[in-house]
């Protein structure tokens, strides 16, 4: 029986990816639906949401609605995509917004992306709408750029499926155009989206973000390609490319040479210098450190591996980062040289596999390398060889002497004795060159000393001779191997002072000097993890570790290093030689240095809690004594005069009098709650009881108690989402930040004259899933730079009057916002003045 192809087929996506709230997503993706309504296309309308905007309303005209389903949860009645009736419905296109929805729970699905699989399996195309903010991988970086956290996000598998991805793009200046002008948001929330989501800065981050993640996709499209046309050759990861350098005078050239490279392809840059083992052909520090600064310069990453072997040591890194091409200088060795030895680029080019490798010319190119006077000796190649010059040479200069017997005397063969020597010196060390030294003696005595072919020596002084070959060959051996040996010693040195002095300058200056230091660490020599162990109560925990799996005990390391007998540093990967303990050993002190250094930041932070709390207690002591007897003085005067027999006053003075010591009592009752509030929170004995509440409820009620009521304009729609908050301390916060803004918001003296203008007003918005409230005067405003010691106890804003409180009001309303979860900050009143901003979480927002 033949299979329907039409009941078989899965339907198409399309989503219109917009980088902000306000693009135009929607918009556009109507405008496609009446496009293909026009040409006979059965359209209908799953779930639009128009958010209040009348021109996106107007194009739901003209297009079947599917109704939405009811659904009823805490209480509140929300409506959702009826995935059913689509399905029953079942239009050959149909639109749905809002991709990243999170659906109400008891929903046929979890998530709107899921509804629309389901319409997608039943063979249904889709029309959606996302932002780049929902996206899961970016919703970190959005949040960083933002501030703002999104609780609704999609997979970017899901988005990445879609058959067609069309990027509704608008500047960022536009955009704020037409949410200035009420096209995206109602007025309450106008405010708040342009001071906080909607700044140009933000828009424009998000703009590179929504553009670089579409460009990625044509990737995607075209492995699909490459798969439904069975293409089998594989695809570059993203471009990463390694430039390797010497700390030669060509390394400048080639770092520049290779930002262009990556520049051009997009790539990451990561700049790589390999220290010998042996410390030798190294780089002296101050070209490191310039070379790293112009790496930091490129937008580089700066790395440096331990290596004998550097090809290998280079292509190791190079396959661990994942990189995809290797820039390398041309050779500065001579023809004549590179026959004896191909060079490192040479051997890269043969081992490097599928990443490429760029040589780059260089003015250096062909000069020659410097000479190196002393070189390895205990390297096992360099042994045998010169083990085999101890045999060789002195029988080829004895070979050269007895053909030119007639022509050469005894000490002519002497002195090439004794180069043969000097030469296995050089090469092999002190072994070598005393068989090589007692070898051409024998040969000298065989071969050129009288009776020749025999062991015996007839003159006196042929033994001298003899002997005194033998002595200097072994002293030159002995000068030789030991100057080798201090070279050596003195170029390790020299690799373990730049690898120390790397640890040491990242635990002066990283953020987190610990895990970097670990990190490099495992870098530098190639490991697979390295962990930070410490002895705790009998057992061994991880104090922290870099790379996978990590040692759990010191038994388990490769490379154990004890830094003390309760703290270790396991190393995981390969073992390493014993002369590098003296370096881990080193980088194992400085980890227990950074240790001990992140332990005191957090006891010093302690203490600082502390040293404020007993600050708070001496300042307390010190405002109580002036401000609570102000108050009280007042009051005692006021009452003295209305007890006095002897003063006859009248009813306007009693009432003077009286309405004096209410106003004395009101502020001294103000100043007591605001200590008590204080003493709570140092304490951390509040404990909000958090619900539901609206700011205009709590806005009249706070008002209702402070003087000067006629001073302040109130602009609070009851429409706003209800927020999540204590009412009666975010009554109070309202209050203490009102009564600080009537006190200090001096233009209200400037403006007596114009009534019509009140001094503060009271504005709020909604963003996000937050509700901002602003408290704003025009007043003297702050110093530049002091906002934030305006929330700190005991401050009066730079008044010298210590008549007006002993400043704690703000002090309390920043304790009470932040134990109910909210934020309150200063900004500067646009033409003068202090705005207060409390924002706290929707009711919805907290929902999700």
């Amino acid at each position: 029986m033949p299979v329907d192809q039409e009941s078989t087929r899965r339907g198409e996506l399309r989503i219109y990816l917009g980088a902000a709230p306000g693009v135009g997503k929607t918009f556009a993706m109507l405008g496609e639906a009446h496009r293909r309504a026009e040409r006979g296309t059965d359209v209908a309308v799953g779930l639009v949401e128009t958010h209040g905007r009348i021109k996106t309303a107007n194009l739901i005209e003209g297009l079947e609605v599917v109704p939405r389903k009811h659904m009823t949860h805490r209480e509140h009645e929300f409506t959702e995509l009826d995935v059913g009736a689509v399905l029953a419905r079942k239009p050959d296109v149909v639109l749905i917004d809002e991709l990243a929805h999170t659906n109400v729970p008891g929903s046929r699905n979890e998530k709107r992306w899921q509804d629309i699989d389901e319409l997608l399996d039943a063979g249904i195309d889709v029309l959606s709408t996302v932002n780049i903010q929902h996206l899961e991988s970016l919703n970190d970086v959005v949040e960083r750029i933002t501030g703002a956290r999104q609780h609704e996000t999609v997979p970017d598998e899901v988005v990445r499926r879609a058959e067609q991805l069309e990027l509704v793009d608008i500047t960022p200046e536009a955009l704020r155009r037409r949410l200035a002008h009420g096209n995206v948001y109602p007025a309450h929330r106008i405010d708040a989206a342009l001071g906080n989501y909607f700044r140009p800065g933000n828009l424009t981050a998000l703009r590179e973000l929504a553009l670089l993640w579409v460009a990625d996709q044509v990737d995607v499209a075209l492995q699909r390609y490459r798969a439904e046309q069975r293409i089998t050759d594989t695809w570059e990861a993203r471009e990463r490319v390694v430039v390797a350098i010497t700390g030669g005078a060509e390394s400048e050239a080639l770092i520049r040479r290779a930002s262009r490279i990556a520049a051009r392809a997009g790539a990451d840059l990561l700049v790589l210098t390999i220290l010998r083992g042996d410390g030798l052909a190294g780089a002296p520090p101050y070209a490191i450190a310039r070379l790293r600064k112009l790496a930091e310069d490129v937008g580089a990453t700066f790395h440096t591996v331990v290596g004998d072997d550097v090809p290998a040591a280079l292509l190791d890194f190079a396959r661990g980062v994942n990189a995809t091409q290797l820039v390398l200088g041309t050779s500065r060795r001579s023809r004549l040289a590179r026959l004896f030895d191909e060079g490192i680029g040479a051997a890269v080019v043969q081992q490097s596999g599928p990443i490429d490798v760029h040589m780059v010319t260089h003015d250096e190119a062909q000069r020659g390398r410097r000479f190196r006077l002393w070189p390895k000796v205990m390297v096992p190649d360099r042994a045998l060889l010169g083990w085999a010059l101890a045999i060789v040479l002195p029988a080829a200069v004895t070979l050269v002497c007895v053909l030119l017997r007639e022509e050469l005397i005894l000490s002519t063969n002497v002195v090439g004795y004794l180069m043969a020597t000097v030469a296995v010196a050089l090469v092999g060390g002190l072994g070598p060159a005393l068989v090589a030294s007692l070898l051409s003696a024998l040969l000298l005595n065989y071969f050129f000393t009288e009776p020749l072919y025999t062991l015996s020596v007839d003159a006196q002084q042929n033994v001298v001779t003899l002997i005194a070959m033998v002595v200097v060959g072994v002293a030159v051996a002995l000068v030789v191997d030991r100057a080798a040996r201090r070279a050596e010693q003195a170029a390790r040195a020299r690799t373990e002072a730049a690898l120390l002095a790397s640890y040491a300058r990242t635990v002066l200056t990283h953020p987190e000097p610990l895990d970097r230091l670990l990190e490099k660490v495992r870098e530098n020599f190639g490991l697979t993890s390295v962990a930070l162990l410490e002895r705790r109560k009998g057992a061994w925990a991880m104090v922290t570790w870099v790379g996978a799996t990590p040692c759990r005990e010191p038994d388990e390391a490769d490379v154990d290093v004890a830094v003390t007998p309760d703290v270790h540093l396991a190393l995981r990967g390969r073992a390493l030689p014993a002369a590098d303990r003296t370096v881990l050993e080193a980088a194992a002190g400085q980890a227990l240095m950074a240790l001990r250094q992140q332990r005191m930041a957090a006891d010093a932070a302690e203490a600082r809690r502390h040293a404020e709390a007993t600050e708070l207690r001496t300042a307390l002591l010190s405002a109580v004594g002036h401000d609570l007897r102000t108050p009280l003085t007042s009051i005692k005067a006021a009452l003295g005069t209305l007890r006095a027999p002897d003063i006859s006053l009248s009813t306007e003075d009693e009432a003077e009098l009286l309405e004096t010591i209410e106003e004395s009592t009101d502020r001294l009752a103000g100043l007591i709650d605001n200590l008590l509030d204080s003493s709570r929170l140092a304490t951390g004995a509040v404990a909000p009881r958090v619900k539901p509440v609206g700011y205009d409820e709590v806005v009249a009620r706070a008002l209702s108690g402070v003087d000067g009521r006629d001073r302040i304009s109130v602009d609070v729609d009851e429409a706003l989402p209800r927020v999540l908050a204590d009412a009666g301390l975010l009554e109070r916060v309202v209050a203490n930040v009102v009564d600080n803004a009537l006190r200090h918001g001096v233009a209200g003296v400037a403006r007596k004259s114009d009534p019509r203008e009140p001094p503060v007003a009271l504005r709020a918005s909604a963003h996000a899933d937050q509700v901002e409230l602003r408290v704003v005067d025009n007043g003297k405003g702050l110093p530049k730079g002091t906002a934030e010691s305006a929330f700190a106890p005991f401050q009066r804003l730079g008044d010298r009057d210590a008549t007006s409180g002993v400043g704690l009001g703000l002090s309390v309303a920043k304790g009470f916002t932040d134990a109910m979860g909210g934020t309150i900050r200063a900004e500067d009143t646009p033409g003068g003045g202090l705005t207060v901003v409390i924002s706290l979480p929707t009711e919805d927002g907290s929902m999700r």
